[in-house]
């Protein structure tokens, strides 16, 4: 499990989003995934690179969203596999706010095409604008993204827990969408077939006429900080300033809370 190489860095990616390590007695247990038949081919990829015996199988199962939801899962029970994983980031039991990038060499857009492909989403929204998404509980994952895309395109995002199920809910859309899944699903890479599908849709996309040119993020002052602060009522600060009321609500609420402030 050689985190350099772009295979096993995808499929480590998975596994931590999508894998779950359980400990038995007298150093038994086993390592499992469980998606979707129609992903079944993944498994296969992941079963080739393993040097260690495993097994797939299938099963059919009633479940929230279907009576008859058909699945494959991966199992590996070697102690050996399962200590190297361990040592690499992916625990035993419950391990959503947990999971971390790994702390050794790894190539970095595989970890999170592979992290995306188990837990994100790719493709057009119904409106037609294309985005790449990620949902997860664990804050050192979302924070990673955020800081990957800002290091390595500029493109900024600020990493914070919805109010309904307290998960992180990252996503990039338009032309930063279209960027992300380009770098991510590049020609040759281990990946979900439909999440590859999709990811070629995103990254073909050319923003049409009638949407007008992308607008880029006009950074804050200190200066602008102390005029908005000072500002009787919001009307007057984005009068004066030249930006939305709902942009001098968001900062000055940020500057009275304390909060993070966008670089």
């Amino acid at each position: 499990m050689d985190l350099e190489d772009p295979r096993y860095a995808y499929m480590f990616g998975f596994l931590q989003a999508d894998g779950h390590m359980h400990e038995g007695t007298r150093q038994r247990g086993r390592l499992t995934v469980e998606i979707s038949y129609r992903d079944i081919d993944i498994l296969r990829a992941f079963q080739e690179l393993c040097p260690y015996n495993s097994t797939i199988s299938e099963r059919t199962r009633a479940t929230n969203f279907s009576e008859s939801h058909r699945s494959a899962s991966w199992t590996v029970c070697s102690l050996e596999a399962r200590n190297r994983l361990a040592e690499l980031g992916l625990p035993y039991g419950k391990k959503s706010t947990r999971i971390t990038p790994p702390r050794v060499p790894f190539s970095k857009a595989d970890y999170l095409r592979g992290v995306i492909d188990a837990d994100g989403s790719v493709g057009i929204t119904a409106t037609g604008l294309p985005f790449v998404s990620l949902t997860t509980a664990s804050t050192a994952i979302a924070t990673y993204l955020c800081r990957f895309t800002k290091l390595t395109f500029g493109i900024q995002r600020r990493a914070g827990r919805n109010t309904r199920d307290h998960v992180y809910n990252i996503m990039y859309m338009r032309e930063a969408g279209v960027t992300l899944a380009d770098h991510l699903y590049y020609p040759g890479s281990l990946a979900l077939e439909r999440k590859r599908t999709a990811a070629a849709e995103v990254a073909a996309w050319v923003r049409p006429p009638h949407m007008g040119p992308a607008r880029g993020r006009r950074p804050w002052t200190q200066q602008e900080d102390h005029i908005l602060l000072a500002a009787p009522t919001l009307a007057q600060a984005a009068e004066r300033l030249g930006r939305s009321q709902s942009s001098c609500q968001v900062r000055r609420w940020r500057l009275r809370q304390g909060q993070p402030l966008p670089d």
